[in-house]
């Protein structure tokens, strides 16, 4: 019988990617929390528990009709980004895949009214919040990434996650679960990037959508998935990425409302160009 051995919501944003030096300049000359805080995960956590397979619940793979899972056997190539062509360009990446595992999450989500199908497609394009995560989080475990449809809602969300964690039951794998995203995600305009970049929340794009996501982290902390997910119409005004799908997904295939795991931050909370990032993990489920 198969388990989820933890989660975490992980931030990838593409400044992770740089040279130390680019992210010093960038940023006042200190680093950002987020690249220790993935080391941390690495060495503290992913190595300790050796799973058999990670789950990426991938905020840019925006499907449209339907929920999806990678269910190729090896996902190999080099990856050049479309949204940031100079700062994250022919990144080698080589993947281990388990199509058993993607099919089985494909019938019992659909089952559960989430329709999803498993792509085997070689030429299936591949996006940076699994490929960023998995340059820093990688051994010698298996990799599915998972869509998050731009139509869905918060109750799909969370029935493709319950659907998920039964296919995990159901198989013979340990599984750690990470949702690749930020919390809340508006960028500044164009023309004021430049004068957001470094990391000080100061530099989030709205006051208030701070304040909601630093509600939610106090949430986090106290193992009250219940409170987050009961206030997503609240939140979803403060535009969390992906519609926090990636969360809700995470936190569907653990329990959803009934999830008690207490949040440990291993990063600060992060600007970005304006959008929120950090690193929360979820060790004991």
């Amino acid at each position: 019988m198969g388990e989820i051995i933890a989660a975490g919501l992980v931030a990838h944003a593409p400044t992770i990617m740089m040279s130390k030096e680019d992210r010093y300049a960038l940023n006042d000359g200190k680093e950002i929390s987020l690249v220790p805080g993935l080391h941390r995960i690495k060495d503290e956590i992913l190595d300790r528990l050796k799973p058999d397979t990670i789950i990426l619940f991938d905020s840019h793979w925006f499907t449209t009709v339907e929920f999806c899972v990678s269910g190729q056997d090896r996902r190999k190539g080099l990856y050049t980004s479309d949204e940031l062509p100079r700062g994250m360009r022919q990144i080698p990446y080589d993947l281990k895949g388990n199509p058993e595992l993607a099919q089985l999450i494909a019938t019992e989500a659909s089952a559960n009214g989430a329709r999803t199908n498993a792509i085997d497609d070689p030429y299936l394009p591949i996006h940076y919040p699994t490929i960023n995560i998995a340059h820093f989080l990688q051994g010698d475990e298996e990799w599915l990434s998972v869509s998050c449809p731009q139509t869905g809602e918060t109750d799909d969300f969370l029935k493709m996650g319950e659907g998920i964690g039964r296919a995990i039951a159901q198989s013979d794998r340990r599984v750690v679960l990470l949702a690749s995203g930020s919390m809340s995600h508006r960028f500044w305009p164009l023309s004021q990037l430049h004068l957001h970049e470094t990391s000080d929340p100061v530099n989030i794009s709205r006051p208030d959508a701070r304040e909601a996501d630093y509600e939610r982290l106090d949430w986090f902390y106290e193992g009250n998935h219940a409170a987050v997910i009961d206030t997503m119409p609240e939140y979803l005004k403060h535009v969390p990425e992906a519609r926090f799908g990636h969360y809700l997904m995470m936190a569907g295939a653990c329990g959803g409302r009934e999830w008690k795991a207490k949040g440990e931050r291993y990063s600060e909370y992060e600007n970005a160009t304006g959008t929120s990032q950090v690193h929360v993990w979820f060790d004991t489920l």
